[in-house]
């Protein structure tokens, strides 16, 4: 009889010799029973709970082709490890007349299928617990449960018991300096396409090679992409989602676990993004995915970024309708040329638009008695709200003196024998409130002041002299085109004699901007504050008049 060696074993961490091992007692095993041996099929680092194995559907090829008599084998499980696949194995090797040996069972009958079946599918699932319960307990330390995130590095380091540290990382400077520039270019409204191009263009490896968009962008609920990995922002997440084999395909899909099962550590030593930096990402995010779910996905441009400067902010001054491009190089009145509905006829050039709005805004923007209305409005907002502060830390200190004397007066009375069931509940409301009390106070203490740069005049002067020159500066024109943008709310193009006007309606609040300190950059909730404070006191929106 031709005998079927078929030899596995499951991880690249077992012996490569472990095949050599397997075919040596099955060897034995054809020649005790005077067989001869036909061929060997092998699957190398494979698991046997797939039946797509190369080695294994050659096997089943070749029984169909009459190319050997019986299979041998070590043990059934080298074969497979699901009650699926092993009984169709089973049926299949009956029908054509081959009956299957193994070293450890003899000949497999139909009772050997059923209990070996049911003992490989309770090991698997025995071991995937197993699994699942030491890597939690690596996420519980702060390491990683394998794999390697892009902007960080593995550090193996020898312990003292000889073994090799596992689940070690650090940040990789270099690539962590790209995750920024991502986050940075993305919260500056440069597309996830476009930002993988420039990386592409920059000759900038990703993590698997070059960069595409769905790798910046990922699923936002699943946690993939570069755009949504808390580990940047020193939060490790873990089992938010598990993997099951769908029984046609064999192959895995993921589905998403519960939020109460999700495992998260703190992990502020690889922190990579700021928090603000992280809240602004995610904000246009979320703006996105409404937008498109409001106007419909399929809408043109509903999710695109403005393809130039100032795309989707001009309104014509005779009908209100927008102002498009109607050329490659003219913008035009929509309602002019979709409906006829409006009779400004006229068109202006997209690069002398841009020049003359950056003109204007330097030259209105910079006008002294502006940026003296602006340090002042600030000056009065702030002092105001520095009083409403400190009167409010003045009475929450005289009401904690006031809790705390009360107390010691119930524990004096306590302390002479004077004990009452009333006096328990009158200490824990006293009690609760002197936490309150201290919290508020621990709070009104914490962070730097909100303090006016000193020199907000000069800065805010250079920065907007510069407007240009970062538009053209490719590493800059992102940030300097959202910064330009949030300076105005509406571009009116007007039609006089023959001609048009422009006038640029803006929040003068969006220039604070434009003049935050180094100190406040290292601070961020100091400019959010700031901006926050300025907004509704003295600055609605202004309209200058080109």
């Amino acid at each position: 009889m031709r005998a079927a060696i078929y030899a596995r074993y499951s991880t690249d961490m077992q012996s490569d010799a472990s095949i050599e091992d397997q075919h040596r007692l099955c060897l034995r095993l054809i020649e005790s029973h005077g067989w001869v041996e036909a061929e060997t099929y092998s699957d190398r680092g494979l698991s046997g709970a797939s039946h797509l194995r190369p080695g294994y559907q050659h096997l089943l090829e070749d029984a169909r082709n009459n190319q050997f008599d019986v299979v041998v084998s070590e043990g059934l499980d080298r074969i497979s490890r699901d009650q699926e696949h092993i009984a169709a194995f089973f049926k299949q090797m009956r029908f054509q007349g081959i009956p299957i040996f193994t070293v450890a069972e003899g000949e497999i009958s139909e009772l050997h299928i059923g209990l070996k079946g049911t003992m490989s599918s309770l090991f698997l699932k025995d071991l995937a617990q197993k699994t699942h319960r030491g890597l939690e307990g690596r996420i519980r330390k702060g390491k990683s449960a394998g794999g390697i995130t892009y902007g960080y590095d593995v550090v193996r380091n020898l312990q003292a018991d000889g073994e090799v540290s596992t689940g070690e990382r650090v940040i990789n400077e270099e690539q962590a300096n790209v995750v920024r520039r991502i986050f940075r270019d993305y919260s500056h409204g440069l597309s996830p396409r476009a930002i993988a191009a420039k990386l592409n263009e920059d000759g900038i490896p990703g993590p698997r090679g070059t960069w595409g968009a769905s790798t910046i962008y990922g699923n936002h609920q699943r946690g993939t992409g570069i755009l949504n990995n808390e580990l940047y922002v020193g939060r490790l997440v873990w089992n938010r989602q598990r993997y099951v084999k769908d029984p046609t395909t064999g192959k895995r899909q993921a589905r998403l676990n519960p939020p109460e099962d999700w495992i998260i550590e703190d992990v502020d030593d690889l922190r990579i993004v700021d928090e603000p930096l992280w809240e602004a990402v995610k904000a246009r995010q979320l703006k996105t995915r409404n937008k498109a779910i409001s106007e419909g996905i399929t809408k043109l441009g509903c999710t695109k970024r403005a393809q130039h400067l100032f795309s989707g902010m001009l309104k014509c001054g005779s009908c209100g309708g927008g102002f498009i491009l109607v050329g490659k190089h003219y913008y035009g009145c929509s309602a002019k040329r979709n409906k006829g509905t409006c009779d400004n006829h006229l068109t202006i050039k997209r690069e002398d638009l841009e020049a003359r709005v950056l003109s204007g805004l330097k030259n209105q923007l910079l006008h002294p008695d502006l940026i003296a209305e602006f340090v002042s409005t600030y000056h009065e907002e702030h002092n105001r709200l520095m009083a409403e502060a400190s009167k409010g830390k003045a009475d929450a200190e005289r009401e904690l003196t006031k809790v705390t004397k009360q107390i010691d007066k119930i524990i004096e009375a306590i302390t002479e024998g004077m004990f009452h069931a009333s006096m328990k509940a009158k200490m824990d409301t006293l009690e609760a409130r002197k936490a309150e009390l201290q919290t508020e106070l621990a709070n009104t203490d914490q962070g730097p002041p909100v303090l006016l740069h000193p020199n907000l005049a000069d800065v805010y002067r250079d920065q907007v002299t510069n407007l240009s020159n970062a538009l053209g500066d490719g590493s800059t024109k992102a940030e300097a085109t959202s910064i330009i943008r949030s300076l105005l709310t509406e571009i009116r193009l007007i039609p006089e004699d023959g001609k048009l006007s422009i006038e640029l309606v803006g929040e003068l609040a969006g220039l604070l901007s434009l003049g935050v300190s180094q100190h406040e950059q290292s601070h961020p909730e100091v400019a959010l504050c700031s901006t926050v404070m300025v907004a509704g006191v003295g600055f609605e929106p202004t309209t200058f008049r080109l």
